[in-house]
């Protein structure tokens, strides 16, 4: 009897692997497979160049965000969403000056850093950036001939 219960017993088993295998097959061959997509944040920070205006600190601040979003989105195809915080050191101080946060389909569309930008308005004045100016001229006022 022992050796017609072992015989059943491998019979059933050959059964339900006849039976579930094909079934695992079909489901994974008609199931999507789930794809975990996810943003990527990129902290950048550069210094003040002696001499350098804020325009055109703000300029280098961009292609510094465009550079990242593009290695970004190039590093890893599973990235969908990028965002980028460039901060400026001046003399001590340092402030965020711009976000870039932008989707791999827009990048796509328009790699422009300007177009997906969000600029910091007080960033000048933590990073204590004054107006290039002579000294004695008030802003909106011209300087006088001698």
């Amino acid at each position: 009897m022992p050796l017609i219960a072992k015989k059943i017993r491998i019979g059933y088993a050959l059964v339900l692997l006849s039976v579930a295998a094909p079934i695992w097959l079909l489901t994974e061959a008609i199931a999507p497979k789930i794809v975990q997509a996810y943003t990527t944040r990129v902290d950048l920070a550069i210094d003040r160049l002696p001499e350098e205006n804020y325009e055109t600190l703000l300029r280098r601040a961009e292609n510094a965000a465009r550079a990242a979003a593009q290695r970004s989105f190039d590093q890893d195809i599973l990235v969908t969403d990028v965002s980028i915080f460039v901060s400026v050191q001046n003399q001590g101080a340092i402030a965020p000056v711009l976000e870039l946060a932008v989707s791999r389909q827009q990048w796509r569309n328009r790699p422009d850093p300007q177009r997906w930008a969000r600029y910091f308005k007080t960033a000048r004045s933590l990073l204590l950036m004054k107006d290039n100016l002579p000294p004695n001229v008030a802003p909106g006022s011209a300087p006088q001939a001698k």
